[in-house]
C-alpha cells in the first residue's frame, strides 16, 4: 500500500549562489546524518552515497562559507570522526527554517494545485 503522505506536492527549497554553488536538502540530510553518526563515511552510507561523495559535498560546503561547515579528524587510534561546527549547527537550523518558511507560504497555492491535479494519474 502507498503512503499517502507520499502523494502530496511538496515544495522543495534549493539556494542557488551566484558562483554555481548550490545548497539544498541532499547537502543538509548529510549534516544531519553526520551530527547523528559523527561520520562523513557513516553519514554517506546512511544516503547510500559513497564515502568520497559524502567528502566532496562536505568539503564544498566548507568552501562555500567564510566558516567551516564541519570539522573532521583523521583516524587514529580511535579512528577519526566528523562534527557540525556551531556554524554548521546554525546553517542547519536556517535551512530547515526557510522550509518551513515556503511550505507555509505556499500550502494554499499547494492545495489549489492538488485540487486540480489529475488524480488518475499513476504516478
Amino acid at each position: 500500500m502507498t503512503d499517502p503522505a507520499a502523494k502530496t506536492l511538496v515544495p522543495v527549497l534549493r539556494i542557488s549562489f551566484p558562483d554555481e554553488d548550490r545548497l539544498g536538502r541532499g547537502k543538509m540530510e548529510l549534516l544531519e546524518h553526520i551530527r547523528q553518526t559523527g561520520s562523513i563515511s557513516a553519514a554517506g552510507r546512511a544516503m547510500d552515497m559513497s564515502y568520497r561523495r559524502a567528502w566532496l559535498l562536505v568539503s564544498e560546503m566548507n568552501r562555500m562559507f567564510s566558516e567551516q561547515v564541519v570539522e573532521s579528524q583523521r583516524g587514529g587510534q580511535k579512528g577519526g570522526g566528523a562534527a557540525l561546527t556551531p556554524f554548521g549547527e546554525e546553517l542547519l537550523e536556517c535551512f530547515r527554517r526557510m522550509e518551513r518558511t515556503v511550505r507555509t507560504s505556499l500550502a494554499e497555492d499547494l492545495a489549489w494545485l492538488e485540487g486540480k491535479r489529475n488524480s488518475s494519474r499513476g504516478g
